[in-house]
């Protein structure tokens, strides 16, 4: 079974959103999105400043499986990718809710948006 975290909250296209209690969040790719994608051997990330409106697709990720977008949760200003991605774009496996987090954005408002819970219950 996929790991959830209690303290983030969930989109349907399987990323993660973390309130950093500033106005500002962080975002990756769920346990279960990595697990379905495998192995990955390249990220594209957005450029600090860069700008997206909710539901465009402002990232990919590609994995020895596919390649799959990164959606917007909300209208956001990027403020910083994970560089560390470049160099080892396997850390959105082996820590996806940790050191593989891709990117930090500012948004206003942030809706449909789901709980641990309820996002777990999706994945049944």
């Amino acid at each position: 079974m996929s790991e959830v975290r209690d303290d983030r909250q969930y989109t349907q296209t399987h990323e993660w959103i973390l309130d950093n209690g500033d106005g500002t969040y962080t975002m990756g790719i769920t346990d279960h999105a990595q697990a379905l994608l495998g192995d990955m051997v390249f990220v594209e990330l957005p450029s600090a400043d860069d700008t997206a409106a909710q539901e465009d697709e402002f990232c990919v990720v590609e994995s020895v499986k596919a390649a799959s977008g990164v959606y917007a949760p909300a209208d956001l200003k990027v403020i910083s990718a994970n560089e560390a991605l470049d160099d080892e774009p396997e850390l959105a496996n082996s820590s996806c809710y940790d050191d593989g987090w891709l990117v930090k954005f500012e948004a206003q408002t942030i809706d449909g948006l789901m709980s641990a819970q309820d996002y777990t219950d999706t994945l049944d």
